[in-house]
């Protein structure tokens, strides 16, 4: 079977037994324990379901050693005892034709099993390709539906223009901390409110005729879905249930998850506005319930009510919530460790010591199972396993498999190691130099070889690598050494790798400090003063002052607009002042060429403007496409003389995902305006964006400002 459904299925069977023990638990302790809890704790099987890893000594991970120790011996004694070579054949007897000899022989039983035996091999090689598809299949599926159900909420509503209901939905979102602009729509085919969108949250209600308590306890549990991340929450554990379709406890924790989060919710918005509250919060609930058979929901969206025996369920558990006592909440933490210790005790199926080598799979090439004569033999036995092993580096490399490498790399012995970090230095490889540290013995001689050469080399950034790997005696030597070099890009990583990033700063302010005094007293001896930012040369104040070192990789330039005379320092090739001269006319003005006179008015800017009569509600008004780069500063400053609220924001149109977002909405007695900056920095990639202006709500009037892009680099 391959080796990664092993794995696979050993997460499943990890994720069932934590599953039973928190269904067990729950038997006994649902109505003691803190809600919140009964929901998040959820996450630790969700990650032993999703995440390959585990310590290496763990409760599967040994009784999985076992079977396939047991099952590498087996095979190959199996194979010794069926006839294979022509000579094994027995000779015919006298009186026999010679058509009866492969018949009656074990050599014929062979042949004719072999078919059947390599279709089974085929098969449970490729089995994987069957849960694969079918995991596929049903997230897509699932996918779809969502989509559809997105879709048809979204054909049906209409954004409220109420702003009396607007002002009470800003003032809950700050009451639930909630930062980010949150829409309200209506829509009377949904059954009960609910909250959809990922990077647009909306609220969708079915009607506006609801009382002001009511709409209060809607909007804070639906805000409280928001802050807590529900929804993503909810489509990762789809996600697993997709992956482990096959084990019907992951669809049972699916269900329970459901349950927990609407449980949960309601205890969170309790615990902020008041256990005295509950009454009314489940009767909001049960008015919630009236419809709530016109239409069901798809479960990729956050609802307020569920079903009639959830929602007595529900009602039951805020009539009785109550705050835990000390004792309940030591039990709380106690139960978490326990949980997470367990998950981490029972392990996974250790891919990396299972298996034979055949078949060509990376996990075959362990020391336990390479061959039977492996454990027995001598030292040509053991050469031939480090042969397999530098085979399987060169080709993990060759394919730029990391973890085909990487599980070669730990095998190798040091001296090989060495020449690996050297060959990936040499070809500047940082994913496999990440890869092969990550694996190496912690200041090994491979390292402290390869530092060397990199630190004479001045490669800060595979430095940097290799810090976190060596010991804290060997980083301090190297500080020391950083130190009497006055190498400050060294010293900022080993302070750092030697979680010591305070006394770097002081050490910078410090050297900094040491620096300006220098330059000053050399300024002094060449007859320019400071004072401040200005600079003065015999006692005038300077206007233009150009202090350029040999190959203009560094220089410095001051302009003062009030000083009354232009002057440049004057280096030799060792950067020794050798004196001030006066700039002449030409110089002035191709310094201000080169430089851009214009450059404080931002005259490298591309400015955007904006003057739209009308942009009806809902309506988004492209304003073109434009290209962006790292460092690129964005600036809106558009404003409406009528509308309730205005969007600006870029789009590649990807999956209506909006970069640069700004929202405002009308404030009493006070215009319409969206103003803000931003940079454009990762994780967002640079590229070609379409900038669009969108009425939020109502129709906007009277739009009119500008939208300026201004070039990295510029002030």
């Amino acid at each position: 079977m391959n080796q990664i459904l092993k794995l696979f299925l050993s997460m499943s069977f990890s994720g069932s037994l934590l599953i039973l023990f928190l269904l067990l638990g729950k038997r006994f302790l649902k109505d003691k324990i803190n809600r919140q809890w009964q929901y998040y704790i959820w996450a630790v099987v969700v990650l032993r379901l999703l995440l390959p890893f585990g310590p290496e000594a763990s409760l599967l991970g040994r009784t999985y050693q076992a079977v396939d120790r047991a099952v590498a011996r087996t095979v190959p004694l199996r194979q010794q005892s069926l006839p294979d070579a022509p000579e094994s054949v027995p000779a015919p007897a006298a009186g026999r034709g010679t058509d009866n000899v492969h018949g009656d022989s074990p050599a014929g039983d062979s042949a004719a099993f072999h078919p059947f035996q390599d279709i089974g091999t085929l098969l449970m090689d490729h089995i994987w390709l069957v849960w694969l598809m079918a995991a596929l299949g049903l997230m897509i599926r699932k996918a779809t539906i969502y989509q559809g159900f997105i879709r048809y909420i979204k054909a049906g509503s209409v954004p409220v223009s109420d702003m009396e209901m607007l002002d009470r939905l800003s003032m809950a979102a700050e009451q639930a901390s909630v930062k980010r602009p949150i829409e309200l729509w209506v829509n009377p085919l949904v059954s009960s409110p609910l909250l959809i969108g990922f990077f647009r949250p909306c609220i969708v209600l079915p009607g506006t005729d609801v009382s002001e308590k009511n709409f209060q306890y809607i909007l804070m549990h639906e805000l409280t879905h928001y802050r807590r991340r529900d929804m993503f929450y909810k489509w990762l554990v789809q996600f697993t249930v997709c992956l482990h379709w096959f084990n019907p406890l992951v669809h049972l924790m699916g269900r329970e998850i459901t349950r927990a989060c609407e449980f949960s919710c309601d205890e969170a918005v309790l615990a902020r506005m008041g256990y005295e509250n509950a009454q009314d919060y489940g009767q909001t609930l049960l008015d919630a319930m009236a419809a709530v058979w016109r239409y069901r929901e798809n479960p990729g969206a956050v609802t307020l009510s569920e079903n009639k025996r959830l929602l007595k369920e529900r009602l039951s558990a805020i009539v009785n919530f109550r705050e835990k006592s000390k004792a309940m909440r030591f039990l709380t933490g106690a139960l978490t460790l326990l949980v997470i210790s367990g998950a981490a005790f029972i392990g996974v199926y250790p891919v990396v010591q299972a298996g034979s080598p055949a078949g060509g799979n990376p996990a075959a090439y362990d020391s336990q199972a390479v061959s039977p004569r492996a454990e027995k033999g001598g030292q040509g036995d053991m050469d031939a396993v480090g042969i397999q092993y530098s085979q399987m580096a060169e080709k993990g490399y060759e394919a730029s498999s990391l973890p085909l490498f990487q599980l070669a790399f730990c095998r190798l012995d040091e001296a090989e190691q060495g020449e690996w970090l050297d060959r990936i230095y040499a070809d500047g490889d940082f994913a496999f130099m990440g890869a092969a540290v990550a694996v190496a013995e912690e200041d090994c001689a491979a390292i402290r070889n390869l530092a060397e050469r990199i630190y004479e080399d001045g490669e800060i950034a595979f430095f940097s690598m290799l810090a976190p790997h060596m010991s804290e005696e060997t980083l301090l030597a190297w500080l020391d050494r950083a130190l009497e070099d006055g190498d400050i890009s060294f010293q900022s990583v080993l302070f750092d790798a030697l979680d010591r990033d305070e006394e770097y700063d002081e050490l910078k302010e410090a050297q900094e400090e040491a620096w300006d005094e220098a330059q000053a007293a050399e300024y002094r001896a060449a007859g320019v003063t400071m004072d401040g930012k200005d600079y003065y040369y015999r006692e005038q104040l300077v206007d233009i002052f150009l202090d350029m070192r040999p190959g203009k990789a560094f220089y410095t330039l001051s302009m003062n607009p009030e000083g009354t005379v232009n002057i440049r320092i004057l280096r030799n090739d060792e950067n020794e002042i050798t004196g001030v001269a006066y700039m002449t006319e030409a110089e002035v003005a191709e310094l201000l060429g080169e430089t851009g006179e214009d450059s404080n008015d931002e005259a490298d800017a591309e400015t955007i403007p904006v003057d739209l009569d009308t942009i009806t509600a809902g309506e988004s008004v492209c304003l073109g496409e434009y290209t962006l780069a790292f460092g690129d500063r964005i600036r809106y400053d558009i404003s409406a003389e009528t509308g309730t609220g205005m969007t600006v924001f870029f789009d590649r149109g990807e999956k209506n995902t909006v970069y640069w977002a700004a929202h405002n909405l009308r404030q009493e007695d006070e215009p319409l305006k969206c103003t803000a900056e931003f940079i454009v920095e990762p994780p967002i990639k640079p590229g070609t964006f379409k900038l669009y202006i969108q009425a939020t709500y109502d129709t906007l009037k009277e739009v009119k400002g500008s939208i300026s892009i201004v070039p990295a680099g510029a002030s």
